[in-house]
């Protein structure tokens, strides 16, 4: 009988714990950007929004809806997408946010070439040490000769 009142004593323990650690998030606690981007993938159809919510922690039900009535597309009185022109800060906004994106897409890919540099040299390196070893050429020395059909057919 002592073993499931020790059990529940742990487990009791560990729920006090987490609602200890647990903190209210409030509509202020999120960014103009994140809401932006929430919403443009919902739109996208990239996520639907109790998926959204589960992926990124979103507590509130309600919250991702209020977002995409605030800053979504759609019209929501006549259930039709809106061809409204957006305001001049919700466009800055957006593309606050897409310079951000393109910004770290841009970096990744510098990464990614600095990476492919690195490469060539190291194998231009094997290449020559294989080279001196093996006493081997595996570089071309000159670049082939164009063949001379071409020209002769020409004429």
């Amino acid at each position: 009988m002592s073993r499931p009142k020790i059990a529940l004593h742990k487990r009791s323990n560990v729920m006090k714990e987490l609602r200890n650690e647990y903190v209210k998030r409030s509509q202020k606690d999120y960014s103009m950007s994140f809401k932006l981007s929430v919403v443009s993938e919902i739109e996208r159809g990239e996520l639907t929004v109790s998926c959204a919510k589960k992926k990124y922690g979103i507590q509130g039900s309600q919250t991702i809806t209020n977002w995409l009535r605030k800053y979504g597309t759609f019209d929501w009185e006549n259930q039709t997408p809106s061809n409204m022109p957006k305001s001049k800060d919700l466009k800055i906004l957006e593309l606050e946010q897409k310079i951000k994106v393109l910004e770290k897409q841009k970096a990744f890919l510098e990464k990614q070439a600095e990476n492919s540099d690195k490469k060539a040299v190291f194998f231009d390196m094997m290449i020559d040490i294989a080279e001196k070893e093996y006493h081997i050429p595996i570089r071309k020395n000159s670049y082939p000769k164009q063949s001379t059909d071409s020209q002769e057919n020409k004429k």
